[in-house]
């Protein structure tokens, strides 16, 4: 096919191979604009469990060990500061002075699935020996 010096334009073959450079493009802007979307929900969630922890910690230190340990209570709900979140103490003993070891974790549920976070720490409780 021989091309006339004085027309100016694109062949249908050239504007073909254009139009799918272009949509590849848009598809793959579009593939990447959903996964950032979607990573930034999951960091959220994770955010908001790490700042719950927080402030369960905070919340024990303020209370004291030996007295969050006597009010055995374990685990619960954040309320409608954080609906869909549930907390879950677990704590040891160390033997030494009464150093407790203290796992708390926040879980919620995320699509099908159960995501949780966990933090441990140490509280030191009141001293027996004076």
């Amino acid at each position: 096919m021989r091309r006339d010096k004085n027309r100016h334009g694109l062949s249908l073959v050239e504007t073909l191979v254009a139009g799918v450079i272009l949509s590849a493009t848009v598809v793959t802007v579009s593939a990447l604009s959903t996964r950032s979307m979607s990573g930034a929900v999951k960091n959220r969630a994770y955010e908001k469990a790490a700042s719950l922890i927080d402030r369960q910690i905070t919340f024990i230190d303020t209370l004291g060990i030996d007295a969050f340990v006597e009010a055995g209570q374990t685990q619960g709900e954040f309320g409608q500061t954080a609906p869909g979140y549930t907390w879950k103490a677990s704590y040891e003993l160390l033997g030494v002075d009464n150093l407790y070891e203290v796992t708390l974790t926040v879980s919620w549920q995320e699509g099908v699935g159960k995501k949780s976070q966990s933090v441990v720490t140490r509280f030191n409780g009141q001293s027996i020996l004076f």
